[in-house]
This record gives structure tokens, C-alpha cells and sequence, in this order.
């Protein structure tokens, strides 16, 4: 049984898809990138604020569906450019300070809203 997860503190589908799926105690999470769930527009023209802004949005969703950062299993981090990839590890690593998920990152010819990065994260209880 599948159950669809929904948070006014993370923004809404600018598509068709869910923000998060969670089925058989897995949280599954939509690709994020640096929108502002309050005002819908994307956040900053730096990757600093927007990495960051990303995970917040994570978070938000992993709180709305019972998980936590710690709970978090894989990742993929979708880059607008490989030069800001150890400016993304380090804010990215901070949201994970022990026993990090799996992850990959690759660079992108483009991504909604001319975002500058885009994570999709699996959770598991």
C-alpha cells in the first residue's frame, strides 16, 4: 500500500508528481530543487542558497512523512555544473555528520526553473 506525502513546508508539484511516496517503509522523495515553498520562486542565484534551501525542503518532507535526515538511504544530486560540486558536498555533508546514504551526482544540461541543483532522496525506516 502506497501513501501519497504532502507538505505546505516544502513546495507544491510544479508537475505531475507527488512530493513524496512511502510504501512498505520506504520514503521515496521527488527531485527538489530551490524553490521557497511560501512565496513558490526559486531561491537565490547562488549555489550556497539553493543547496541549502534544497535540503531544507527535504527536510520538510521527511518530517511530514515521520523520517529523519538520519533515515535517508540514497541520493541523487543533479548539477547544473561539476565546479560547484565540493560546494554542494560540504552543505550537504553537514545535513549528514555520521553514516552519510549513498549517493550520486551528475551534471545536467539544464534543470526546472533554471534551478542550479535538483536532490532526489529514498528514506527508509
Amino acid at each position: 500500500m502506497k501513501r501519497i506525502i504532502s507538505t505546505p513546508d516544502a513546495p507544491k508539484a510544479i508537475a505531475t508528481y507527488s512530493q513524496a511516496v512511502e510504501a512498505n517503509g520506504m520514503l521515496f522523495i521527488s527531485g527538489q530543487i530551490a524553490i521557497d515553498p511560501n512565496t513558490g520562486k526559486l531561491v537565490g542565484e547562488g549555489i550556497e542558497d539553493q543547496t541549502r534551501q534544497v535540503m531544507k525542503n527535504i527536510g520538510a518532507i521527511l518530517e511530514a512523512a515521520g523520517f529523519e535526515y538520519k533515515d535517508v538511504v540514497k541520493t541523487t544530486c543533479l548539477l547544473s555544473n561539476m565546479a560547484n560540486y565540493a560546494i554542494v558536498n560540504s552543505i550537504y555533508g553537514s545535513f549528514f555528520p555520521e553514516n552519510p546514504p549513498a549517493r550520486a551526482a551528475y551534471a545536467v544540461a539544464g534543470l526546472p526553473m533554471g534551478s542550479l541543483i535538483e536532490i532526489e532522496t529514498i528514506a527508509c525506516h
